[in-house]
């Protein structure tokens, strides 16, 4: 394109210049002149259309990488918004079963209040029990108390009687079996 505008204005030129030729001979070296002028116009025409084109290419490639950095920024953000959806049912979930838990938690503490309480009153019941027991009973318990270990000294008493009582018997009877076998032997 560029080379067909510099062949049209070198025709342009010589057109006149044959004409003119004729008549006067000093033109020839100034359209020489003109003609490496408009040559070197279009060389430098040809030169910045090449660097031009480079830079179009190289422009070209740095917005497709851009392009391609912002289709995945794009599906970055669009994945961080379903994240950030996803977090906010887990947080609300997550709120939800915390006042579930602390609802939960008042009706416990209340339940062990009643609790305590009533062990404290069961346990002022028992001690004015054993209060009154006490009151009520005091030498009978006291009383058989001491019979039952009078009564266990005298079994313990016994047993052991008993037991020497045995052992005599057994010795006795030792004795008898050898004065039977002497008295068999003579």
């Amino acid at each position: 394109m560029i080379w067909g505008l510099c062949l049209l204005c070198v025709a342009v030129g010589f057109g006149p210049v044959h004409a003119a030729a004729i008549k006067r001979p000093g033109r020839t070296e100034d359209v020489n002149v003109l003609m490496y002028g408009v040559i070197q116009f279009g060389e430098s025409l040809n030169y910045v259309l090449e660097t031009t084109e480079a830079k179009m290419a190289e422009i070209g490639r740095t917005l497709r990488g851009h392009e391609g950095a912002l289709r995945r920024l794009g599906e970055q953000t669009r994945q961080a918004a379903e994240v950030k959806e996803q977090i906010k049912g887990v947080i609300e979930l997550l709120l939800d079963q915390m006042s579930e838990q602390q609802a939960h938690t008042k009706i416990t503490e209340g339940q062990l209040a009643r609790m305590e309480q009533e062990e404290a009153a069961l346990g002022t019941k028992v001690k004015s029990l054993e209060s009154y027991l006490n009151n009520m009973f005091p030498t009978s318990i006291k009383d058989l108390q001491e019979r039952a270990a009078l009564n266990g000294n005298i079994l313990k008493g016994l047993q052991h009687l008993t037991q020497f009582q045995k052992e005599k018997i057994e010795s006795q009877n030792e004795q008898i079996s050898t004065l039977q076998r002497m008295s068999e032997a003579l």
